[in-house]
């Protein structure tokens, strides 16, 4: 007998045969792309169909060949696919069922690519008819809301959540995409939610969960009632906002894993032998090769989740073990494709805290450590524009997070203390922390560490001025809860008092460069104010006495600084230019900085000379601060402890919307290649019954 092979819908003898042979779902989709009702000459038709599986490629390549007059004159017949699938979602045969959800996916995809430059009306008459739109669609969101929701197959879970994707992302402005008007009116949200509180659903359907619900949120959010936003705003079951975190805890860890992975397969390699033969000039070429998919997608959930939901906060600090350190699942998950924004989901598990009890041995972590962990991968590199926006969305979260008072009291609470390994830019001028060293302390010194970290390692041509802005913001924040909660955290304060001065040396030696694009007076002022609330209110939140010392010890040591900075501000705002306001604000906020300077200069001249020393010592310096005090006049500043609460809609929606864009086109990207393959759907129904 011949061998019969299969291509592209055609099935053709290997023998010399003059004619080729079409399977039998292609003949059937050729007569719905006739203009004649294809139930006429067979009125099982429709039944038939849906046994057959399904020829994605053939059906959608059959409806993007057709013009706007060719698919209007089968229209009918698009609307009574669309019509019949619907009815076969309720079928008993999951075979049916399968194929029907298939089959959809293929029509909106087909249709959309068809109606790219005109508006959503058109898309939805095209699949179902302006005057059957309503009640199909209601009965299609309700047959998702039973699958999504029943006790039945893991995989038509599955697909019922890519149709989904695939509905919400048929658009790349998903606030354009009509059909969400009836996902809208016949809400999911719950179906969403119970997947995310049971374990066996979050371990198979988390991650589209998740991804689906960040996007729903997203659409028209400033044009009208989202319920979606409304309805994540007050969720307070504990097990699905557990759930919810341990997905998106997943994914980020999974995302640190490989760039650790990356790194240490990089460090092993040829540039580490190279870097140790002629030193570390090519550090920072090499670490540019190690560099993993950010993942947008799962951050914005995230985002969300924090600014919508008060109750969100405490699955922050909710402890589990160190994802790295759980075994991997036993059945065999499949994996797919990275994508530019790293829509993909994990390949590993997600396990609820009740699935692995913490055992005292092992390093237990939190959604906080993960997530400020991923921050400081991404925010190295800002010269990619997906890490720029991950490291911006990173800051958003923190702000969101630096603003709240019940994060605020576990960050600060002295009985929560982690080791926090961040990860740290390679530099020329430090050596690499040995992790084994890091201590135990309260999660605000992680968030410092890496405020701290960004502010040293930015300090470049293509200056982020937003995002060092952002950064500025979390640390005043975190220390008018401290100053207003008299918390005295043991942190190494030099540290970032260090940092904001080589900043501003930076923002005085790249005057010229960086004025020609940024107004860097409002960076400087914010600078300026965190030293101003540490002088005014450091005595009650600085850990020690001597802590405040250290304070003007730093202050009077780079003195250099502040008047090379006043001397700048000074000569701007006596100019009749347009930093003349901006640059007079930093000259007032600089008084108490140069009445230290002022004060305690000739008194440290003076006991040099005295004592016949050419150079004091710190202790020395210190021993002078410390005895003039008394004699010290400082002004009152106002409303160094107060902060403009950060608000979405006024000033990051242009930020928002072109971020759900690239995560729209990308989802839909990683649907269109991977995940709509029926080879395991049929495997698992290979017998009706």
């Amino acid at each position: 007998m011949a061998q019969t092979e299969k291509k592209g819908g055609l099935l053709r003898k290997s023998s010399a045969s003059k004619k080729p042979l079409k399977e039998k779902v292609v003949l059937m989709y050729d007569e719905i792309f006739t203009t004649e009702d294809p139930s006429k000459c067979n009125p099982r038709f429709w039944e038939e169909l849906f046994l057959m599986k399904v020829n994605l490629e053939y059906l959608e390549g059959k409806l993007e060949a057709l013009d706007g007059e060719e698919l209007m004159k089968i229209k009918d017949n698009i609307n009574c696919l669309f019509q019949h699938c619907i009815q076969a979602l309720g079928e008993e045969h999951p075979i049916r069922v399968v194929n029907a959800l298939q089959t959809l996916c293929a029509l909106i995809r087909g249709v959309h690519q068809k109606n790219k430059s005109t508006s959503g009306f058109d898309i939805i008459n095209m699949l179902v008819g302006f005057d059957k739109a309503e009640l199909c669609m209601k009965n299609l969101m309700e047959s998702l809301d039973s699958l999504l929701c029943a006790e039945g197959s893991e995989s038509l879970k599955s697909l019922c959540l890519k149709l989904l994707l695939c509905l919400v992302t048929v658009t790349d402005n998903i606030s354009q995409n009509t059909i969400l008007e009836y996902v809208m009116i016949n809400s999911i949200f719950e179906a969403i939610l119970q997947i995310l509180s049971s374990p066996l659903s979050r371990r198979e359907h988390g991650y589209d969960a998740v991804v689906l619900l960040a996007l729903l949120v997203n659409y028209r959010k400033y044009e009208s009632v989202n319920p979606y936003i409304v309805k994540l705003s007050i969720v307070d079951d504990e097990a699905t906002l557990n759930g919810m975190g341990l997905v998106i805890a997943q994914a980020l860890s999974e995302y640190n894993r490989q760039y650790k992975d990356k790194e240490e397969e990089h460090q092993t390699g040829f540039f580490s032998a190279l870097t140790n033969m002629v030193g570390s000039m090519f550090i920072a070429d090499a670490d540019e090769k190690i560099s993993v998919q950010t993942n947008e997608a799962i951050l914005l959930a995230l985002y969300e989740a924090v600014h919508l939901n008060r109750n969100f906060i405490t699955v922050l600090a909710q402890s589990h073990p160190e994802m790295g350190l759980m075994t991997t699942p036993t059945s065999p998950i499949p994996t797919t494709p990275v994508t530019p924004l790293g829509t993909t989901p994990p390949s590993s598990d997600v396990i609820s805290s009740a699935e692995l009890p913490l055992d005292a041995d092992v390093q237990t972590s939190n959604l906080l450590i993960t997530f400020l962990k991923y921050s400081s991968i991404v925010m190295q590199d800002t010269k990619d524009e997906h890490r720029l926006h991950s490291g911006k969305l990173c800051l958003i979260i923190l702000t969101c997070i630096a603003e709240d008072q019940y994060a605020n009291a576990f960050l600060h609470d002295d009985n929560m203390n982690f080791r926090v390994n961040l990860h740290r830019m390679p530099m020329r001028h430090r050596k690499k922390a040995a992790d084994k060293n890091l201590p135990c302390r309260p999660l605000v010194c992680a968030v410092l560490d890496l405020m701290v970290e960004f502010i040293v390692t930015h300090m470049m041509k293509e200056f982020p001025m937003d995002l060092y802005v952002r950064c500025i913001q979390i640390v005043h924040k975190l220390l008018c809860y401290q100053k207003k909660c008299r918390v005295r955290l043991h942190y190494t304060w030099r540290e970032l008092w260090s940092a904001l001065i080589n900043l501003l040396k930076f923002l005085m030696s790249n005057e010229t460069a960086l004025l020609a694009k940024h107004n860097i007076f409002t960076l400087a002022l914010m600078v300026v104010n965190l030293f101003n609330m540490f002088i005014t209110y450091g005595d009650t939140f600085l850990p020690t006495p001597s802590s405040y010392d250290e304070l003007y010890y730093e202050i009077i040591r780079m003195h250099q600084n502040f008047d090379n900075l006043y001397s700048m501000v000074l000569r701007l705002s006596t100019n009749a230019g347009q930093w003349k306001e901006p640059a007079s604000k930093v000259t007032h906020a600089l008084v108490n900085i140069r009445a230290i300077i002022n004060h305690f200069n000739p008194k440290i001249e003076s006991y040099a000379a005295v004592n016949h020393i050419s150079q004091l010592s710190e202790d020395q310096v210190l021993e002078v601060v410390r005895s003039n005090y008394d004699t010290l006049t400082l002004k009152l500043q106002d409303g160094l402890d107060q902060y403009e609460r950060y608000s979405e809609q006024h000033k990051e929606a242009a930020f928002f919307k072109e971020l759900v864009r690239s995560i729209s086109i990308n989802v839909r990207k990683n649907l269109a290649f991977n995940t709509l393959s029926q080879e395991l759907l049929l495997k698992e129904f290979s017998t009706i019954s």
